[in-house]
């Protein structure tokens, strides 16, 4: 606050001028240099600065939620539906983390699309409105204001996915490829879509609001059937799992890096992707009135973390393996959260309790988008520079790009869960979540398990992706390099690698304060409740698990290092000359992408003609046949028209005669 000035009352205007910036360069885009790159780099550059101006006044004032007085869209009957801001702990870090990263994306994309021609004006226009939707969904505050720009990012990703559809660099068949890969992004996120809509419905007839200051009132919840709310919930965890990639709609995301990396870089850390794991911990007073619902949430997590990385360990496409790391990462989220949720629905009852479970979650959504834009823009600069992305055709790449290499490695050793690295200190806050209610259930202990194996094939699919195309021999792709990426480019990877270093340690810095979800004498509150940072380092330190998670993510790398650098481990051993049935069902991605052929087939196939018959037979029948009647009645009545005089006159005579006769029928009769 400045004076009397609050920026928190002019917050609406992050997600506004981003949108401004889409319609603008969309239709002027040509008349700017570039094709409105810069333009579009402002408005980005606008949402940070006003993004750190609302979370600096709201860090430093009440810390309670600030939500002014809505604007009313839409009231029938007992029903309101408003449009306003919701300002909590919970949205600054969002609000600073996707603006930032956006930012420096939109920066990086000046020398990555500097080639594309007059393409450019769209690129930039559709990842204006991508950041647009994003800013303005972690402002909503309410959920069908956040359906909304939950829907615009939906649309900007089949748009983005595809945008290589018209004229792909590599021909024609990778142009096909991209148009295919935006109709399944569009068309499987959908599935979560209509679930989210379905849920809406559902919490709208049982709180007859959806504001999250009535959806989320102890009292109000109080009111409503726990049935209603547990299939709410459920409906809107279905729509976490088409927008997250979780299991079993995840095999949409590894397609989607047919697009430009600069848009892998924005869905994988900035936006969409983190929209699934903003829903739950946003929903999080609703999510933990239900303790079955949690613990389902936690096991679709671990299973895709799982599944995930597994996928990743023998893909060759260097975009590929990093997607399936960001499956696995978010399933890593939603575990923490669901477990984090399962604690305090088991506990609310006995008192005061608050979740490390949802502050691990958060932390580790925050350290993952900055260390996963980074290796999406390094992959970036690696591709720019030897024009393919397959790491068979690599190696040897240090040497020509340091700071890409160097960079890299960094974010390498964060995902890894390296010692001080940010990734090391959300993923054993995470580990130590999942291992908290280990005596409720074995449930918990298999998930910690799988979390631990994780770990490891996570540190060495990493690795190998590190050692393959930086060290080693140089591949014929490698020999035509033609050195570092632009500045443009490499600046923005060193502020990245930066905070994939050190954001970490911003939970001793107060960080852990504002992500912490608390239940106190029967209120929700999110932030202001949280460990201190001298318990959280102790707890981490001296807790034995943090050591084994260690030494596993160092046996990962060491692995890695003897198979693709010191090459004393054959990795073709692992394949047997391509008659390994696991190789071959990794590589097969578990068959999903023809489970979901046979299911659209089989399924989507009999319900389109089920929908054909009706609306040829019954609605097209109905109408035609209303028109039918009435042509033929037009038809029959035209024939009357002669245009002689004396036909008319005759009828006339005729009418005449016949009023008379039922008039006198009438009056002899009594009738009249």
């Amino acid at each position: 606050m400045i004076g009397s000035i609050s920026f928190m009352e002019f917050a609406w205007l992050i997600p506004f001028v981003p949108l401004l910036a889409f319609v603008i360069v969309g239709f002027f885009g040509t008349k700017f240099k570039g094709g409105g790159g810069l333009f579009a780099v402002s408005c980005a550059l606008f949402a940070f600065a006003m993004s750190g101006l609302v979370a600096y006044e709201f860090f430093t004032g009440s810390g309670v939620p600030y939500s002014p007085d809505p604007i009313q869209w839409l009231a029938i009957g007992e029903y309101t539906l408003n449009f306003g801001i919701y300002i909590d702990g919970l949205t600054c870090v969002m609000l600073l983390f996707s603006s930032s990263i956006s930012l420096l994306i939109f920066i990086y994309s000046i020398g990555y699309m500097s080639g594309e021609g007059k393409g450019k004006r769209r690129y930039y226009a559709e990842i204006s409105l991508f950041l647009g939707g994003m800013l303005g969904l972690i402002l909503s505050s309410n959920y069908l204001e956040m359906f909304i720009f939950w829907e615009i990012m939906g649309v900007c990703s089949y748009l983005l996915i595809g945008f290589w559809s018209f004229k792909h660099p590599d021909g024609d068949e990778a142009s096909a490829a991209a148009a295919s890969a935006a109709k399944k992004a569009f068309l499987v996120t959908r599935l979560g879509d209509v679930c989210f809509m379905a849920g809406l419905f559902v919490l709208l007839w049982s709180f007859k609001s959806l504001d999250f200051g009535v959806l989320f009132d102890p009292a109000e919840i109080a009111g409503v059937d726990g049935g209603m709310i547990l299939l709410g919930i459920l409906l809107l965890f279905g729509g976490v799992i088409g927008k997250s990639a979780q299991f079993p709609l995840q095999d949409w995301l590894p397609d989607a890096m047919a697009g430009p990396t600069t848009v892998s870089a924005l869905i994988h850390a900035a936006t969409m992707v983190k929209a699934g794991v903003y829903l739950v911990a946003r929903s999080y007073p609703l999510f933990v009135q239900n303790a079955d619902a949690m613990l389902l949430i936690a096991v679709i997590g671990g299973v895709t973390a799982f599944i995930a990385a597994t996928m990743a360990l023998n893909n060759m496409n260097i975009k590929r393996v990093l997607a399936y790391s960001t499956i696995s990462q978010l399933g890593y989220m939603i575990m923490a959260l669901g477990v984090g949720g399962y604690i305090i629905a088991t506990e609310m009852a006995h008192g005061d309790v608050s979740s490390d479970g949802y502050t691990a979650g958060v932390f580790h959504m925050m350290n993952h988008a900055f260390f996963k834009a980074l290796l999406f823009m390094g992959a970036g600069s690696v591709i720019h520079a030897v024009g393919t992305e397959d790491m068979r055709r690599m190696g040897g790449l240090s040497r020509k790009m340091k700071i890409t290499s160097f960079t890299m490695l960094i974010g390498c050793l964060s995902i890894a869960g390296f010692p001080l690295f940010s990734g090391f200190w959300s993923k054993d806050l995470i580990l130590e979540a999942v291992m908290e209610p280990s005596s409720h259930s074995i449930i918990f202990v298999l998930l910690f398990v799988l979390a631990l194996i994780t770990a490891f094939m996570t540190a060495f699919y990493m690795f190998r992706l590190w050692f393959m195309t930086f060290k080693g021999r140089t591949g014929d792709a490698s020999a035509h390099c033609h050195g570092e990426s632009p500045k443009s480019m490499t600046v923005p990877l060193v502020i990245l690698s930066l905070f994939a270093a050190f954001s970490g340690f911003f939970i001793f810095l107060g960080l852990n304060d504002v992500i912490t979800f608390s239940v106190i004498g029967g209120e929700f509150f999110v932030g202001g409740h949280g460990h201190s940072a001298a318990y959280i380092m102790d707890h981490i330190m001296t807790n034995v698990w943090t050591y084994v998670s260690i030494a596993i993510s160092l046996a990962g790398i060491v692995l890695a290092y003897m198979m693709y650098a010191r090459r004393s481990i054959d990795p073709a051993m692992f394949n047997a000359d391509g008659k390994s049935r696991i190789y071959r069902f990794l590589t097969a991605r578990y068959y999903f992408p023809q489970l979901y052929d046979q299911i659209s087939l089989k399924l989507g196939y009999s319900v389109a003609k089920g929908v054909e018959y009706v609306d040829e037979n019954l609605i097209d029948g109905t109408v035609n046949g209303l028109s039918n009647s009435v042509i033929g009645t037009s038809g029959s009545m035209r024939k009357l028209h002669s245009g002689y005089v004396r036909d008319y006159a005759s009828f006339m005579v005729i009418g005449v005669i016949t009023i008379f006769v039922v008039l006198y029928i009438l009056v002899t009769s009594g009738g009249v």
